[in-house]
C-alpha cells in the first residue's frame, strides 16, 4: 500500500516462523526491541517519527500467562503505557490503534456477542491484562487524546480493537489450536485437544487486519470522530466448536487423528462471541471468508511451506494469497 513500515519487536518466538519463512526483514525496517524498555522504545519513535502506529506487541497466550503472570502484565499493561507515552511525546503521530483481544471482556459465558461498551474483565492473567490494556487506552483517550479537544490540544486519534480467534498460514505459536494441529499432522502424530466443546469466533487473520487498516484510514481522514473501541469478529454462524474445527482441518489435510486429553484444570472460557455491528455500520466492514474458505487457505499455506519451497517462492505464494483476498474486497 506504499507505506514505509518500521517494525519494533523481539526475535520471533518460534522456529519456524513467518518473519524468517518469507524473508519479511527484506521488506521493511526491523528494529529489535522490547516494549517494556521505555527508553529504547521512545528513542525509536524519536528517530523514525511514525505517523500511524499499530500496537500489537504482547504476551498473547492464555496458558503461558498462568506460568508467567508477571511478564504477561509487564508486557501487556506497562508495554501499552510505554507505547502511549512515546506517542504522547512524538508530534508526528496522528493515528494509534491498540490491538487487544476478544478476551478483554468480563466473560459471562453467555451465547450472544459482547459489545464495545460491555465491562472489561478477565479470569486468567492474559485476559485480565488485555482488559487492563483497554482501561489504560481509555484513560489516555480521556486524559490526553480527548475527541472533544482534537486539533485544539492534540492531533492524535486513538482507538482500541478487539478481534476473534485468528488463523492463517505462518503461525507456529505454542498452545494455539491450529498451529498445534498442523505440527501434529505434519509429524504424523495424534492431535491432542483439551476442550473439544469450547466455542470461539474463528476468522482468517486477514479479516480483522483489513478492519484495522480501514479504521486507520478513517482515523487519518476524519480524526477523533472514530476514536474509541471497536470489535472485529465473524458472524455467529462462524463460531465453531473446537472439535468441529479440528475435524475440518484433518479432512483438508487428507489424514490424521485426534484425541481429547484430560484437562489440567486451568480455566479457559468455553463460549465467546463478538458483536461487530459498529464496524459493519460505520466502517462498512464484514468478514468475507467463511470458515471453510479460511481453513482451506490456511492448509494450502502450510502444505506449501512443508513442500520445501524456497523462501522466495513462499513469499510469492503468501503475497498471492494477500492479493487475491484484497481483490475480493473491491
Amino acid at each position: 500500500m506504499g507505506a514505509n513500515v518500521i517494525g519494533y519487536a523481539l526475535d520471533p518466538p518460534s522456529i519456524p516462523n513467518m518473519f524468517e519463512g518469507i524473508g519479511l526483514k527484506f521488506c521493511m525496517t526491523h528494529v529489535y526491541g522490547d516494549v517494556r524498555d521505555y527508553n529504547n522504545l521512545s528513542a525509536v519513535f524519536k528517530d523514525y517519527g511514525p505517523e500511524i502506529v499499530f500496537h500489537l506487541a504482547a504476551q498473547s497466550l492464555v496458558r503461558k500467562s498462568y506460568r508467567d503472570p508477571r511478564t504477561t502484565y509487564e508486557t501487556n499493561v506497562m508495554g501499552t503505557v510505554n507505547l502511549l507515552e512515546a506517542v504522547r511525546l512524538t508530534k508526528s503521530v496522528k493515528v494509534v490503534i491498540n490491538v487487544t483481544s476478544d478476551k478483554c471482556y468480563d466473560n459471562k459465558e453467555w451465547v450472544w456477542g459482547y459489545r464495545e461498551n460491555d465491562p472489561m474483565g478477565g479470569h486468567d492473567p492474559y485476559s485480565s491484562s488485555k482488559g487492563c490494556s483497554e482501561l489504560v487506552t481509555a484513560a489516555y483517550l480521556k486524559s490526553y487524546f480527548s475527541p472533544e479537544r482534537f486539533r485544539l490540544d492534540h492531533n492524535v486519534a486513538l482507538s482500541s480493537v478487539r478481534a476473534g480467534n485468528v488463523l492463517g498460514g505462518g503461525d507456529w505459536g505454542l498452545d494455539r489450536l491450529v498451529p498445534d494441529c498442523i505440527r501434529a499432522l505434519a509429524n504424523g502424530e495424534v492431535i491432542q485437544i483439551r476442550n473439544p466443546n469450547s466455542i470461539r469466533p474463528w476468522q482468517h487473520v486477514m479479516e480483522p487486519l483489513r478492519g484495522y487498516i480501514m479504521l486507520a484510514e478513517r482515523l487519518w481522514i476524519n480524526g477523533a470522530g472514530f476514536s474509541g473501541p471497536w470489535n472485529f469478529g465473524p458472524s455467529v454462524h462462524e463460531c465453531w466448536k473446537v472439535e468441529t474445527l479440528v475435524n475440518r482441518l484433518i479432512k483438508l489435510w487428507g489424514d490424521g487423528k485426534y484425541s481429547c486429553e484430560s484437562s489440567d484444570q486451568l480455566h479457559e472460557a468455553r463460549t465467546l462471541n463478538l458483536y461487530s455491528t459498529k464496524a459493519a455500520t460505520l466502517l462498512g466492514w464484514k468478514a468475507i471468508m467463511n470458515m471453510n474458505e479460511a481453513l482451506s487457505q490456511t492448509i494450502d499455506w502450510y502444505k506449501t511451506f512443508y513442500s520445501g519451497v524456497s523462501q522466495q517462492d513462499l513469499a510469492v505464494f503468501t503475497t498471492d494469497q494477500l492479493r487475491n483476498y484484497f481483490q475480493r474486497t473491491q
